[in-house]
């Protein structure tokens, strides 16, 4: 089979297109022909050696996929040969079959196709998570959104109106912030790149602070970081909630007398431990996501496809936060 592997920490230029045999499936796990795999940003970080996982190289980029069931092993039950499944591999993805535990795998709906369903899991899991179990989000409050064009962005936009917030998107281009409005936001705010200095990022605040008005907003969910946090921070509301979720303009630092004055709360968002410690809770996550979907008020948006053959142009893609919704490679 074909497979996109990182033999060496570095850029997504140094992945190399290879022929490897199919890999093995051990009991409890099935053989996915892969369809489609979505690019998401951990897959810049865990080719560079700055992911928390580290998988023994070499290994092929790419968590979430979509495909087809090729083969079972023995003890696997409720899946049959030739079922459309989506779900999350964590690495592996960027190869034509990969081996995966049954229990991680969802049905994808026939009518969907396979960079749809690819693009679904990682950025409405994690949004949902952190919007409902560490936000606490309820209907009528205000919701600002950091990086709102990206893959969690958009999601975080949807699944607000969804929950019947009101729903402020900040992002970097009029271009992004015309996906933002089409994806539902109430209102856009379109920043300058970072870095700022002081004057910049207390005007910035200053924007923050007008749009989530007198009472400041409830949530905010900043999937960006760096010198962007602060003056999100700064227009939180009294006891809000600031969801601390990536860190593609770097890791910031917080003042925290700032969470003092606001008696607010800094929550980080992990939806890959939380599933693993309380897999009923995601389950019932998921479950709610395919109703979402179903009902027309999630619609995952692939905005660019790639073949495996230019899967680190999709990766180089996300590193430089150029994408807009979710990119895909096909196989």
């Amino acid at each position: 089979m074909k497979v996109l592997l990182s033999r060496v920490p570095g850029g997504p230029d140094l992945l190399e297109l290879s022929e490897v045999p199919d890999p093995p499936v051990a009991a409890g796990q099935v053989l996915v022909a892969v369809k489609a795999c979505a690019i998401n940003y951990p897959d810049v970080l865990i080719i560079e050696d700055k992911y928390q996982f580290k998988p023994p190289r070499p290994f092929a980029p790419g968590g979430e996929i979509a495909g087809v069931i090729e083969a079972i092993s023995d003890g696997v039950t409720g899946w049959q040969v030739g079922d459309r499944v989506i779900g999350m591999v964590g690495h592996g993805g960027l190869a034509e079959k990969v081996a995966v535990e049954a229990g991680r795998l969802y049905r994808l709906p026939p009518e969907r196709d396979f960079a749809e369903g690819a693009a679904l899991l990682l950025t409405y899991a994690t949004t949902i998570h952190a919007l409902i179990d560490r936000g606490r989000l309820a209907a009528g409050q205000r919701l600002l959104v950091l990086g709102a064009a990206g893959g969690v962005g958009l999601a975080a936009i949807e699944l607000g109106k969804a929950f019947g917030a009101q729903v402020v998107a900040a992002v970097s281009s009029d271009e992004k912030a015309a996906a933002a409005s089409a994806a539902g936001a109430d209102e856009t705010i379109v920043y300058n790149r970072a870095p700022f200095d002081k004057e910049q990022s207390r005007a910035l605040a200053d924007r923050f602070k007008a749009a989530g008005g007198t009472a400041g907003f409830d949530v905010i969910y900043d999937p960006v970081g760096g010198d962007y946090a602060e003056p999100a921070l700064r227009s939180i509301g009294w006891e809000g909630r600031y969801l601390v979720v990536g860190f593609p303009a770097g890791i910031p630092k917080l003042p925290l007398n700032l969470t003092l004055l606001k008696s607010c709360d800094v929550c980080g968002v992990f939806w890959g431990a939380f599933a693993a410690r309380d897999p009923a809770a995601n389950a019932a996550h998921i479950d709610r996501l395919f109703a979402l979907w179903e009902e027309g008020a999630i619609a995952p948006r692939v905005t660019a496809r790639f073949p495996l053959e230019r899967g680190g142009e999709a990766i180089a893609t996300m590193a430089a936060r150029g994408a807009i919704g979710k990119l895909v490679v096909t196989m």
